[in-house]
């Protein structure tokens, strides 16, 4: 009940949706180098970041929930970002970046574990 409810199911859609994009990524990149496996981690990072059940709990909770639907709400632009960055080879290293200093979580993740 905590994490679905009508409070914050529709987080739930991202969830999903970003989910299933990551293992997209992974199978059409297997063996990516360079910046674009850079920026396949960080879409990882992402969405783990994304998937944290505190988003959800303090929303439930209704303890800071502006800043709950905030963190739902970049962790699932960045990823869209990059996501549509990766499939059109456009990757922005400026924003990547970015991305990597600021949430610089899981320094060994590998993307293809969604594969």
């Amino acid at each position: 009940e905590v994490w679905l409810n009508q409070s914050n199911d529709y987080a739930h859609r991202h969830l999903h949706n970003t989910g299933d994009k990551m293992c997209e990524l992974a199978s059409l990149y297997p063996n990516a180098k360079g910046t674009k496996k850079r920026a396949l981690n960080q879409a990882a990072r992402e969405l783990l970041l994304l998937q944290s059940s505190d988003w959800l709990f303090i929303i439930t909770n209704g303890t800071m929930t502006d800043y709950a639907h905030k963190r739902i709400k970049d962790h699932t632009g960045r990823f869209n970002k990059l996501y549509e960055q990766i499939k059109t080879d456009t990757i922005d290293l400026t924003f990547l970046k970015e991305l990597e200093k600021k949430d610089c979580v899981f320094p060994d993740i590998d993307y293809r574990i969604y594969s």
